[in-house]
């Protein structure tokens, strides 16, 4: 009898056990299938975009000489041609893009940390930064002309005094934003100064990072765009110079499709690495 009992209990724990994980499971792909719903509606609406978009640059070319408006053939050939030739302009360009928005984003979050939790530097150091906020970037670009005689300085410097105080606002504010229970609740374990900031203040701040990096991509984009244009001789700036010196509208055009999809890319990848750093949050549905 007793052996029976004892068979009945083992043949129940696997099931009550596969219940339970099942159970666990059942939020995670709750979390999981939500933003992949959300991310086929978002793709769809940018497809119909485009799709209009283009549409009515082909019915705008109908009425319009080629030199103002060509039609979606006519660039798609000459993007292909510029890819063919140009291709290290591409690759200077995003260079210079990523060693900027990097740069920025580490001295951006420094500074951002030391805004929010220094009481000596930190009101010396967001004075500065909204200053800098302040100055618009034709300064910066006059400016970096004036003081930098290497192109690659000169573009480096526009693209980190314009970029580095949104991180910098935007880390100080999630540092504000800080739950005040939570504080005091880790405070009550006497912690140093860098475990506060290791397992409070660090993780608190990683979605204002990843929220300030999608924002800034296209502006970053435009900016390295207008920098080339004033301070090189390589680079999409500079060929889209070229282009418009020459009436090549279609190129310009080129250059620009070439530039929407380069930050619709870069927009993925950050969407992706968001994903995979803050997995763990679930995400709120609004009916």
């Amino acid at each position: 009898m007793k052996q029976a009992e004892l068979r009945a209990v083992d043949m129940a724990k696997p099931a009550s056990s596969s219940s339970a994980a099942a159970g666990r499971k059942s939020p995670t792909t709750a979390a999981i299938t939500v933003p992949k719903v959300r991310d086929r509606s978002e793709l769809k609406a940018l497809l119909v975009v485009v799709v209009l978009i283009f549409g009515a640059m082909e019915v705008g070319s109908w009425y319009v000489p080629e030199y103002v408006m060509p039609s979606p053939t006519v660039i798609a050939k000459a993007l292909a041609q510029l890819l063919t030739t140009d291709l290290l302009h591409v690759a200077i360009t995003l260079g210079r893009l990523c060693v900027a928005i990097v740069f920025s984003a580490v001295a951006g979050v420094a500074i951002g940390l030391l805004m929010g939790t220094s009481k000596k530097v930190g009101p010396y150091l967001k004075a500065l930064v909204v200053v800098d906020t302040g100055i618009p970037a034709l300064s910066w670009m006059l400016l970096a002309v004036f003081w930098f005689k290497d192109p690659e300085a000169r573009i480096f410097f526009i693209l980190t005094v314009i970029l580095l105080p949104f991180y910098a606002l935007n880390v100080y504010e999630g540092v504000r934003a800080l739950s005040t229970d939570w504080v005091d609740m880790l405070e009550s374990f006497r912690p140093s100064r860098w475990k506060m900031l290791r397992y409070l203040v660090a993780p608190h701040i990683v979605p204002y990072i990843f929220l300030t990096t999608k924002s800034v991509i296209g502006y970053a984009i435009r900016m390295v765009i207008f920098a080339e244009l004033v301070a090189s001789a390589f680079g999409l700036g500079s060929r889209m110079s070229f282009a418009q010196s020459t009436f090549r509208i279609d190129q310009v055009l080129a250059w620009t499709v070439l530039l929407v999809v380069l930050n619709l890319l870069i927009q993925w990848l950050a969407t992706l690495a968001e994903a995979r750093f803050l997995g763990w949050r679930k995400e709120a549905k609004v009916r």
